[in-house]
């Protein structure tokens, strides 16, 4: 089994040529064997919650923080592609804690 890290870019097998940015914690991953991913757009604007990302081998494009799903990675074929800076972690991780911050 390939284990997946917050901050892969990876491909889900059934989604064609979509690329996700695993987006939750590594303790979160070792504990439930499952993670959550954000979609990587490429003709999406950046925006307060779509956060322009590229990765180490120069995958990029735009993670979709609003629309995060949890995958199991062992019944859905998942495949690394390429992965992110620990800044780019970062602003992904502000912009999703954003959305469940209290008024």
């Amino acid at each position: 089994m390939t284990s997946f890290y917050q901050g892969d870019i990876i491909r889900i097998s059934g989604f064609g040529q979509k690329l996700f940015v695993v987006v939750s914690k590594n303790a979160f991953i070792r504990a439930t064997g499952a993670f959550h991913v954000g979609p990587l757009m490429t003709d999406t604007p950046e925006g307060p919650l779509h956060i322009a990302v590229t990765g180490k081998n120069s995958v990029s494009g735009a993670v979709i923080c609003e629309q995060m799903k949890l995958i199991d990675p062992l019944a859905r074929g998942c495949s690394r592609q390429d992965s992110l800076a620990y800044g780019d972690i970062m602003n992904i991780s502000d912009a999703i804690q954003g959305i469940f911050e209290y008024d």
